[in-house]
């Protein structure tokens, strides 16, 4: 329950808190939450943890400035958007269209619908019979037309260009307005210390050709190993029968072959 909620697909919190409710009053848990827990891989580690934690914050803030490097850039931008008399126009039709107040949240902010992963958007759809679902079609589409993720009472809030963590990966997200320099804008160093925090070993085509071969000497060593029982070898000669087999000198450290009978154990 305290590993930053970014790490989940779904809130965790809410289904281990029932969890607890039930079993305080002595009730089982149903077989569909069971089926949830045993599918949830197990939380990260503290390293994780603190790394995302800390990411989650400056998300939280709005602060992307520890990943992007050109705040000039946006900050002249923002200065643009919110001295347009012509959005200030359509912001103000919008105000005398609809209540707003309605739609905003405690901060004073209303949001334009969100985009996800490959451009899918579950509520895509438009119900003009709906009062709600038509401020929202023309919010979305003033945000659009402004480069806005939305309002926060007269003042436009322009999309930044950011760097944020999923559950299911990291997503560097450049707006439509600006004139993206791969090497500038971005500290990339700190991308991938975010991103490493949950992929933190290495990979590529010889590193996968190097564990496929350490795998197939590992089916070979159990094989090994048994043989080596079978005939009661010790010590030395035992040794010498694994190094053989393995194709390896005899002088090879034995715990170089302990290491990889361990790393596929099981």
């Amino acid at each position: 329950m305290l590993a930053p909620i970014t790490l989940w697909p779904i809130n965790v919190h809410q289904v281990f808190a029932h969890c607890l409710v039930q079993l305080g009053g002595g009730k089982r848990l149903d077989k569909e939450i069971k089926l949830l827990l045993a599918i949830l891989p197990a939380p990260p580690d503290q390293t994780v943890c603190s790394v995302v934690a800390e990411h989650e914050h400056d998300v939280q803030r709005g602060h992307y400035e520890e990943l992007i490097t050109t705040a000039a850039k946006f900050e002249a931008q923002e200065k643009k958007a919110s001295r347009n008399p012509e959005l200030t126009t359509e912001w103000n039709r919008i105000k005398d269209t609809w209540d707003v107040d309605r739609y905003r949240d405690r901060k004073g902010v209303i949001r334009r619908t969100l985009s996800a992963e490959r451009n899918l958007r579950q509520p895509f759809s438009v119900n003009w019979k709906k009062r709600a679902e038509r401020f929202q079609a023309v919010f979305d589409a003033f945000c659009f037309h402004w480069n806005l993720y939305g309002m926060q009472r007269d003042r436009p809030l322009l999309i930044k260009l950011s760097v944020n963590l999923t559950p299911h990966g990291t997503m560097v997200f450049i707006p439509a307005y600006w004139s993206f320099d791969a090497k500038r804008d971005v500290r990339w160093d700190g991308v991938m210390k975010l991103h490493r925090a949950r992929a933190p070993k290495k990979q590529g085509a010889v590193l996968a050709e190097g564990l496929e071969h350490r795998r197939s000497m590992a089916e070979k060593l159990k094989t090994l190993d048994a043989e080596a029982k079978r005939r009661r070898l010790r010590g030395g000669k035992r040794h010498a029968f694994l190094c053989d087999g393995l194709e390896l000198v005899e002088g090879t450290d034995p715990k170089r072959i302990a290491r990889l009978r361990k790393e596929f154990a099981g």
